[in-house]
């Protein structure tokens, strides 16, 4: 049985408008299924929720649609299935569209921001050491947890916006501090060792972390201690696509791992040891999506999860004069935000030059972006080289992004 406090009563009783009645309703069940003693509040909430996955996703937001229709914390979205400014960029059927843009348009309807982002945590408000959230988004939800050190649980569709309308969670899973501790040490090599580019590094280690945790958290031993926030993004997003990784721990680098025995909790019982190999790490690019020299490109596409600025910064410094070769594609996808800040910025026009493409609101592994029907799609991204077969019927090739745009240029694979 699960403790209320005033406000859950208050919230089942309807004294918040009919929308926050249903949604704590349906948050009580989920909790008592969980085994959670009582509700926690939380500061924010990321919703999943607004991506188009069919029709049943408009049934839901309409159903939340009443006088009292608001949110109780601050909630942002995440990316719709495809470039709301810009739908002919990619092959968008009608229905689709409809559907998604109104389905955008009930949740902010209910006061969410129209953010469209896989990265809130790329906004300058985002939550704080043991602070409570509930975010959706498999990236969103490991970087929070790892990164920023805040407390979130893996919430899916529906239970995110049921969140966003109470400013309740049920207290289980990573919202508790014992669930945090790491159960699994995973010794990594250095990116020195594994002669590999950083990002393409940080990527592959983090396919493997996936591999070997599944859903466990896990403490990394021996990664650089200068990782940068976009380094741990990629590695997060990785291990999120290829196991079911919610929190992970980088020794001396996040914030809840100082050392390896604040990782662990002090737990004074051994765990599971693996130790990763470079020729491992190596592999995990060829192992993904291997190609020969020479095979055509039809286009690069990067920003899973969404750009940031200095990614901007960098990509900047790596195109200014050069141009991509005719016919190749290189997208970029970014949030509004992102986007904003890097147009005015005096190494942008290097972006244009090159014929980069900003694609926003959405990830290019969703809906099949206008391209080439013949070529290869080199990427850094490991998130996106391992959903964009099965979702758009791609062939990826996944390398660092410096030699991402080497092939974009030649518009064709080179070494």
């Amino acid at each position: 049985m699960v403790r209320l406090e005033a406000i859950d009563k208050a919230l089942l009783s309807g004294e918040f408008g009919g929308s926050a009645q249903r949604a704590m309703d349906l948050l009580l069940r989920y909790g008592e299924v969980l085994g959670a003693e009582c509700f926690i509040d939380i500061v924010s909430a990321h919703i999943d929720s607004c991506l188009y996955h069919g029709a049943s996703g408009l049934d839901f937001v309409r159903s939340l649609l009443d006088d009292h229709r608001q949110v109780r914390v601050p909630t942002t979205l995440n990316v719709a299935a495809f470039d709301l400014d810009h739908p002919e960029r990619s092959d968008v059927p009608a229905e689709t569209f409809a559907i998604q843009q109104e389905m955008v348009k009930g949740y902010l309807e209910l006061g969410c921001l129209p953010t469209m982002t896989c990265a809130p945590y790329q906004r300058s408000r985002r939550p704080g050491l043991g602070q409570h959230v509930a975010w959706a988004e498999s990236n969103a939800i490991v970087f929070a947890n790892s990164v920023l050190g805040a407390r979130t649980d893996r919430y899916g569709d529906f239970t995110d916006i049921c969140a966003a309308l109470t400013g309740r969670v049920p207290l289980a899973g990573l919202h508790c501090g014992q669930n945090r501790h790491a159960t699994l040490i995973i010794e990594v090599p250095s990116p020195g060792r594994c002669r590999m580019e950083r990002d393409l590094y940080f990527a592959s280690v983090g396919y493997l972390l996936g591999e070997h945790a599944a859903s466990r958290v896990a403490a990394i031993v021996g990664a650089p201690g200068d990782s940068t926030e976009d380094e741990l993004k990629a590695l997060g997003a990785a291990a999120a696509s290829s196991g079911a990784v919610a929190l992970f721990h980088l020794v001396g680098v996040t914030p809840e791992a100082a050392d390896l025995d604040e990782a662990m909790g002090g737990r004074s019982t051994s765990p599971e040891h693996c130790v990763i190999s470079a020729s491992e790490v190596r592999g995990v690019p060829r192992r993904l999506c291997a190609a020969r020299e020479g095979a055509p490109v039809a286009a690069m596409c990067v920003g899973t999860p969404h750009f940031s600025l200095d990614e901007f910064r960098r990509l900047a410094g790596m195109v200014a004069g050069r141009h991509a070769a005719p016919g190749v594609r290189v997208l970029v996808s970014t949030s509004r935000e992102v986007r904003a800040e890097a147009e005015v910025a005096p190494w942008f026009e290097a972006i244009d030059a090159f014929g980069i493409e900003i694609i926003m609101d959405t990830c290019t592994y969703l809906l099949p972006a206008r391209m080439p029907a013949a070529g290869v799609v080199v990427t850094n991204s490991a998130k996106w080289a391992h959903y964009a077969p099965a979702t758009i019927d791609r062939r990826p090739v996944l390398m660092s992004l410096e030699r991402c745009v080497r092939c974009a240029e030649k518009g064709e694979v080179v070494g």
